[in-house]
């Protein structure tokens, strides 16, 4: 997932550079393919955060 995004952030960029805007329809889909895919890394960071501390509790 993180090579996806990073490809997504290289691809964001380039177009947005040839466009010439941060607004063209095109840019604004590969950010928006970009913002879902942070927010699913969050969700699985959040999980696993919560999965450690449940863990930890039960190790006390």
């Amino acid at each position: 997932m993180l090579r996806q995004l990073q490809s997504l952030r290289k691809k964001l960029h380039e177009i947005a550079e040839a466009r010439g805007s941060l607004t063209d329809p095109a840019v604004l889909a590969i950010s928006e393919e970009a913002d879902q895919l942070i927010v699913a890394l969050q969700q699985i960071q959040r999980e696993e955060f919560a999965v450690s501390s449940t863990k930890r509790e039960e190790n006390k």
